[in-house]
């Protein structure tokens, strides 16, 4: 849904070419706050600059987001438990390091309660 709201956004902006950017950087946001936050509030936040397009997700975990090493093809290998249900097999983590790759900049700013991590993409 989040993705939906702002491609939509982006749309109105005229910015279609920076979306696939973005929408991967809220998706990537916003999937890390579900999973520190759980059933509590998020909010997402999709701001117009002169210069670009700045994105936010909060939430009131007090967990910070931590970028994993990026793994290489020879740490993969056949896992009978991978499908099984809650099963974290190590290897996530990648998101960051996109988000990283793909923003002009990008960060986390502490609020009263909780975080907000931001993301901004240039145009």
């Amino acid at each position: 849904m989040v993705r939906t709201v702002v491609g939509l956004r982006l749309s109105e902006w005229g910015l279609e070419r920076v979306a696939e950017s973005v929408l991967l950087i809220v998706a990537e946001l916003v999937t890390n706050a579900v999973r520190v936050a759980g059933e509590r509030e998020i909010r997402v936040r999709c701001v117009r600059e002169a210069r670009g397009v700045l994105v936010a997700v909060w939430d009131s975990a007090e967990e910070r987001p931590v970028t994993r090493p990026a793994m290489r093809p020879g740490d993969f290998g056949p896992d009978a438990r991978a499908l099984d249900d809650g099963y974290d097999d190590g290897t996530g983590g990648w998101g960051l390091p996109l988000v990283q790759a793909l923003a002009s900049g990008c960060g986390v700013a502490e609020g009263e309660a909780g975080k907000w991590v931001w993301a901004r993409v240039s145009c």
